[in-house]
């Protein structure tokens, strides 16, 4: 296990797109004396709720929900100022005598809370980013082999054949002086920042694509085009939360008339799509314990599972803490 940080343990349930994760976290979460903490890049959003699938304002009563609602849809929010607030919120839930609890989907904002990672700054100079676009545009193998010279270590990399990252790669060095490369660890060699007991729940593939049908269908009925047209009017999206799975399709639909029946497809497709891109990355994550749903841990409002994921959260909870006496 990689050196650590803290000696604040955390828990997580993590898992792709419609597994029932919240679900599954807020009956997990009173037996353990826990807090949730969301590990989702789009519930952070201001009045995403439907798309996102955030829990209701009881349950959010009942349990103190956070990284939920702390951006407004027109900021854009990256994945560092993400980790800063996140590990704020895990040491304010610790230092309360609580259990932090990570749930969510986003891979990536997972090991950005509990592995010692640094990110490039983000752009604040909007000229520096156009003059590299129209760069890019006139001149792309010359912008590649400037790239080259200055980060030969990124350009061994498969992002060196994506000229969106070659442009954010040559922006960082142009700012800061230092290659994008050099932010970068790989896995199994970033320290731990919080030492965590982790599990992923998954389903065959047949239940993945039913659970992820039904859930497309129930954001339809419970008003997520709605949702969307009230978004719009109300200010500009972000770069970043058009993007969001669900609200971009509903945007497309809004702006080009494309019918709404084609639409929900989309997004069935685009979200089972983005399911399997999900486990490939905690996959790659050390560490994880995997628990396989059933047909009744998908739809029972006692699901057979979290017997399961308790026993292992305490006794693997319970090995760290007697290994640190």
């Amino acid at each position: 296990m990689p050196p650590q940080k803290t000696t604040i343990d955390v828990a997580a349930l993590l898992g792709p797109t419609a597994m029932g994760k919240s679900r599954l976290a807020t009956i997990i979460a009173p037996r353990l004396g826990a807090e949730i903490v969301s590990v989702d890049s789009m519930q952070v959003y201001r009045g995403m709720d439907i798309g996102t699938a955030k829990p209701d304002s009881e349950v959010r009563r009942r349990i103190p929900h956070h990284l939920m609602d702390i951006v407004d849809t027109t900021e854009n929010f990256s994945v560092a100022e993400y980790q800063k607030a996140a590990r704020v919120a895990v040491e304010d839930i610790a230092r309360g005598g609580k259990l932090p609890l990570l749930v969510g989907g986003t891979g990536l904002y997972f090991e950005a809370v509990v592995f010692d990672i640094s990110f490039p700054p983000g752009s604040m100079d909007d000229t520096l980013r156009k003059e590299l676009e129209e760069w890019a545009a006139r001149d792309p193998e010359g912008l590649k082999a400037e790239l080259k010279r200055v980060d030969p270590k990124f350009a061994s990399t498969q992002s060196y054949a994506n000229m969106r990252r070659v442009i954010r790669a040559m922006e960082v060095y142009k700012r800061t002086g230092v290659p994008i490369s050099s932010f970068h660890k790989p896995r199994g060699r970033q320290a731990l920042h919080f030492p965590y007991v982790g599990a992923v729940i998954t389903a065959p593939g047949h239940l993945r694509r039913k659970a992820i049908d039904a859930r497309v269908e129930q954001m339809i009925q419970c008003g997520l085009v709605e949702e969307v047209k009230r978004l719009k009017e109300e200010g500009n999206l972000s770069a970043t939360a058009r993007q969001a799975l669900g609200y971009k399709e509903i945007l497309h639909h809004l702006d080009s008339g494309l019918p709404l029946e084609e639409t929900i497809n989309i997004i069935k497709k685009r979200s089972w799509h983005y399911s399997r891109r999900q486990l490939t990355w905690f996959r790659r994550i050390p560490g994880l314990r995997w628990f396989d749903l059933g047909e009744e841990d998908l739809v029972s409002e006692s699901p057979p599972v979290v017997e399961e994921i308790l026993a292992y959260f305490v006794r693997e909870l319970g090995k760290m803490r007697e290994g640190r006496k």
